[in-house]
């Protein structure tokens, strides 16, 4: 399968819904080498994959990640309202919808990829103080989104997923992840049950003087 890049990055919307077909160990390593080839700051490359296809700490994952979402959808239910059209709250809907199924078949997705960075402080410093330029964790995400591309480019569907932080430590300890380290990300990966599309987004707007 051959996708144009602009069309990749355009269409590459978030897939909560997954067969159970296997997802192939090449299409693994081919994503995971696409993550590792994003920028960094500093060239850090701070990144570390948990890659998780057993049942086991899949089932222990997907349960914390359900008590996770069952929370943070509790709390941001009330806060939701205004929408400016019928097609604004239809998608919001759907979102809502397609976010509720991946939070109680997480377990079910063949392959999910924990995103981790080192849990330390790589400030430098000088006579004057600390340089701050930026946190480490801000590098991290450039290679999930090389990742996820590569997966569409493969016919592949993701997610970005960060809920499971509401639980950090347990899921940490579910993956087998050191205590010097933290989960910035789960990425689901699987074929999926739907089509790849346009997801709705705000329009562009001009901030030129």
């Amino acid at each position: 399968m051959t996708v144009d890049l602009e069309e990749g990055i355009l269409t590459n919307r978030a897939i909560r819904r997954f067969t159970a077909e296997p997802v192939d160990e090449a299409d693994i390593w081919a994503v995971l080498r696409a993550a590792q080839q994003a920028p960094s700051g500093g060239n850090v490359q701070p990144w570390q994959f948990v890659v998780v296809t057993g049942p086991e700490v899949r089932s222990a994952v997907g349960e914390l990640y359900r008590r996770a979402y069952d929370r943070y959808e509790a709390a941001l239910l009330p806060t939701v309202g205004g929408f400016r059209t019928d097609e604004d709250r239809a998608s919001w809907e759907r979102t809502i919808a397609a976010s509720r199924h991946l939070a109680e078949h997480l377990a079910d997705v063949p392959v999910l990829i924990a995103v981790c960075v080192p849990d330390i402080d790589l400030t430098l410093r000088d006579a004057d103080g600390p340089l701050d330029i930026g946190p480490l964790t801000a590098s991290v995400f450039p290679a999930v989104q090389n990742l996820m591309l590569a997966a569409r480019g493969r016919g592949l569907g993701t997610a970005l997923t960060t809920v499971f932080r509401i639980h950090h430590d347990e899921v940490r300890d579910a993956l087998g992840v050191p205590p010097h380290q933290q989960v910035m990300a789960i990425v689901p990966l699987g074929h999926p049950a739907g089509r790849f599309g346009v997801a709705r987004r705000r329009p562009s707007t001009s901030a030129g003087s």
